[in-house]
């Protein structure tokens, strides 16, 4: 990979231009940087308290009653974004979405069942499980690479 720079004060604004014969993971990873997708912390409020969250210890959000929970080792907390805030916010490499009102954290994943209509329960390393809809299935074996032997 090449990376030019260019700098000059007649510039007006900060331009950045991408050329590539296709988008990888590293053309991902730049875009989502670029992007300010991954965000540092979710402030989250358990009771009066309200606590600082870093995304790599929550398991999952979800979502009851018009309003979004985040799940970690330390309980559950309720946030003030919506799940598809959420959804933009968070790095596609370590968060996807399961279902209507779940997005789990991959790095917290230890098992998937196959049903067989379709769905898949996914099983944390917290010992707590979720239904995968057929809706996103596809999408969690492509963020997985499940698909990688397509036949024996």
């Amino acid at each position: 990979m090449k990376v030019s720079l260019d700098i000059d004060s007649d510039y007006e604004e900060t331009r950045v231009t991408i050329q590539c014969k296709e988008v990888d993971d590293s053309i991902k990873d730049i875009l989502d940087f670029l992007k300010g997708r991954e965000i540092e912390f979710i402030v989250g409020k358990n009771g009066e308290m309200q606590h600082i969250l870093k995304p790599a210890v929550i398991h999952c959000f979800y979502a009851s009653k018009d309003e979004v929970f985040a799940v970690t080792d330390d309980g559950e907390f309720k946030v003030r974004e919506k799940l598809y805030e959420l959804e933009q916010l968070l790095s596609p490499k370590q968060f996807v979405r399961l279902s209507k009102s779940v997005i789990a954290n991959l790095h917290e994943l230890s098992r998937f069942e196959a049903s067989f209509n379709g769905t898949l329960c996914v099983h944390f390393k917290s010992g707590k499980k979720e239904y995968v809809t057929r809706h996103y299935v596809s999408s969690i074996k492509a963020a997985l690479k499940i698909n990688r032997r397509k036949s024996l």
